[in-house]
């Protein structure tokens, strides 16, 4: 019997009380699953010390940290400062999740940006890479992300992403990736399905979002990294590939993207 291809739960959020008190549960469901390593995403500063003890508690958990965009307007604004020494630790490994939503927080679009540019500036200056939230806010995203591109590159991925080909291409061009999550494996997603198609393999990564957004056959239920796997099984299916070679090249993508991860040895 050939070994379970191993793949990577590139977000998720695992101090949600949706986990309390079953994180162990949750690591081990996912190993079994070929999840190894998984990155649980801090959307609110300061909850920072909550989700740097996951990751120091689970050796496959790794995390970065951020302030949400539909946080943005509650929170205290971030600093590039902050954000750098958080940096230091050696299992964080993404600047955000940082973005702009204006399905749901439109009223806060300003603060949103300005919240943005911090998380750029961050990444920027860390070489880490920035992990964005995107929703119903296309233009303003995409001209953000290319002027502050032009300025000092950085390395980028448009988690869940479920926005337009538009935004897409934009972020492709500037050499950033698409994070696939379960949106991607509902019946209703084929022009979803056909944005990923269209762009290159060696920048495509797979997520949960966790506990949201569970794939099918889980959808409506609380999601966890284990079914990053059924969502990876779609993703083969689009490019037309052996779930195995889907597998080893979305590790590979994450590892050229998450390089402190790819890099982490964990102590003696």
């Amino acid at each position: 019997m050939s070994p379970t291809p191993e793949i990577t739960d590139s977000h998720s959020h695992l101090d949600f009380p949706d986990f309390d008190g079953q994180l162990e549960e949750i690591v081990s469901r996912a190993a079994d699953a070929g999840v190894t390593r998984m990155v649980t995403i801090c959307t609110r500063l300061r909850n920072e010390p909550t989700v740097r003890a996951i990751a120091e508690a689970h050796a496959p958990v790794f995390y970065a940290a951020g302030t949400h965009p539909m946080s943005a307007a509650d929170e205290p604004m971030a600093t590039v400062d902050e954000l750098l020494a958080f940096a230091k630790h050696p299992k964080f490994v993404g600047i955000g999740e940082s973005g702009l939503d204006y399905h749901y927080t439109a009223e806060s679009a300003d603060v949103q940006k300005r919240s943005l540019r911090i998380h750029i500036e961050a990444a920027q200056r860390t070489g880490l890479p920035l992990i964005i939230h995107a929703r119903a806010a296309d233009e303003d995203m995409a001209r953000i992300l290319a002027d502050e591109h032009r300025n000092a590159p950085y390395s980028c991925v448009m988690h869940c992403f479920s926005s337009s080909a538009e935004l897409a291409r934009a972020a492709l061009d500037l050499g950033f990736y698409l994070s696939m999550s379960g949106i991607a494996a509902f019946p209703k997603s084929q022009e979803l399905r056909d944005i990923f198609a269209a762009a290159p393999i060696d920048r495509i990564l797979v997520e949960t979002d966790a506990p949201y957004l569970a794939p099918p056959p889980y959808r409506g239920k609380r999601n966890e990294p284990a079914y990053t796997a059924h969502t990876a099984r779609k993703g083969a299916e689009v490019f037309g590939l052996e779930y195995a070679d889907f597998a080893a090249q979305t590790q590979a993508n994450f590892d050229r993207l998450f390089t402190k991860a790819a890099s982490y040895k964990a102590a003696a």
